[in-house]
């Protein structure tokens, strides 16, 4: 991705988490990222283009703070859904752009195939790190990964929305995420 489009597709985002998908307008978007709204249009064909890119980077950008390096699956799993309750700013902004854009999808149906794409490879890479887990013994068997991993990615999102509403502390949300894992992923005993 070249470098306006990143810059542009960063200042959506932050648009997005401060105003929701409703203020997201290409003269503010275009004041955000510091160019012009011709630019925009270079690189996007019209609004919808634009949040369809937001909904990728947002993907991207939320794949590069859970990359754990831990090589022990069931570790690296734990530490991959954790790591998406934090309270670092990038973690905050594109936790609740994601959030708008799965609202507003709702009503867009422009939006609703690539969420369900991308919430489809979270879920698909989850899934994964529960089968490997239970291959080394770290998950008890007769889990269904795939269920494991949609129940665990959905609670995520929840606690999320609970938490940047302030219905629920960051910890509150970490401990019950752990808590959830736990006895969603039982060890192989």
């Amino acid at each position: 991705m070249s470098d306006r489009r990143t810059q542009i597709m960063e200042a959506a985002v932050r648009v997005i988490a401060q105003d929701g998908v409703r203020g997201l307008r290409v003269d503010k978007l275009a004041a955000t990222a510091e160019v012009s709204t011709a630019l925009i249009y270079y690189h996007f064909k019209d609004r919808a283009g634009i949040l369809q890119a937001a909904l990728a980077h947002i993907n991207h950008r939320a794949q590069t703070y859970t990359d754990a390096p831990v090589t022990d699956p069931r570790a690296r799993l734990e530490q991959m859904l954790l790591q998406e309750l934090q309270d670092a700013p990038d973690v905050r902004e594109t936790s609740l752009a994601w959030g708008e854009l799965r609202a507003t999808a709702a009503f867009n149906a422009d939006l609703r195939e690539p969420l369900r794409t991308t919430t489809a490879s979270w879920n698909a890479d989850i899934e994964s790190l529960i089968r490997a887990a239970g291959e080394s013994g770290g998950v008890a068997t007769g889990v269904a990964p795939a269920d494991a991993a949609e129940r665990l990615t959905a609670l995520v999102e929840g606690l999320s929305e609970r938490w940047h509403s302030g219905s629920l502390t960051l910890a509150r949300a970490r401990e019950l995420l752990a808590g959830a894992i736990a006895l969603e992923l039982p060890p192989d005993t």
